[in-house]
Formats: C-alpha cells, structure tokens, sequence
C-alpha cells in the first residue's frame, strides 16, 4: 500500500522543483526554453490528477469505515495504532492536496508567462508601426 504514496511524494517533489524552476529570475531566452518545455510537459502530467483524487476518496472511504477505538474496551496499543493511522490519513491528504495546488500554480504561471510574451509582441508591432 505504500507504493502508491511514494508515488505521489516523487510526483510533489517534482512538480515543486518545476515550481521553483519557473519562478526563479532568468534570462527571457532561458526562461522561454523553461516555459515552453514545462507546458509541454503539463499535459502528460495531467495524469496524476485523477489519481490523487481516486486517493482522496479512498482516504474518505477509510475514515467513513474506520472502527473507533475511543471506549475503555480498547488497549493502549489499539489507541495508539488509531492515531498513527489517523496522522497518516492526515498526511497522505496534505500530499494528495499538494499535488492539486501545485500543479495548478504551475499551470497558472506558464498561462502568465505565455500571456506577458504575447503582450510583448503586441507592444512590440504597435511600436513598429
């Protein structure tokens, strides 16, 4: 069952080195290459998406499903147990959460990127003209 989260850990690291990549000052020769490399790349990489969400759901079903260990019947190690899984449905949410909110940004700051250039080239033909 851990595979699946390693998985997403690599895809967060990832997209958060491709996040600082983007954001990172350069030249606009690099930053283009950078830009237009990245956007290809987002597409295939859409793919992940629909997999945290399938995650995202089994982490709910889970939780609906999970026997409660909160009476007196339950032992010292049962309680401890329920809150380790506890804190890793929790982590595993922030880590399908993160995939979502980065891959947006990234999304989001090509769209800029792209957008900055075309209005570039528009004030560049005015100017021409």
């Amino acid at each position: 069952m851990g595979l699946q989260w390693m998985l997403l850990t690599c895809v967060v690291g990832a997209e958060a080195a491709v996040a600082a990549l983007v954001t990172l000052p350069a030249p606009r020769a690099v930053r283009a290459q950078i830009v237009g490399l990245t956007s290809m790349l987002l597409q295939p990489l859409a793919g992940v998406l629909p997999f945290a969400a399938f995650q995202l759901l089994d982490i709910y079903w889970k939780n609906e499903h999970r026997l409660i260990c909160t009476g007196e019947m339950c032992t010292s190690e049962e309680r401890v147990r329920f809150e380790k899984s506890i804190f890793k449905s929790q982590r595993n949410v922030i880590l399908c959460v993160s995939v979502f909110i980065l891959y947006w940004s990234i999304y989001r700051i090509c769209k800029f990127n792209k957008d900055i250039k075309a209005l570039e080239e528009v004030e560049k033909r005015i100017k021409e003209e």
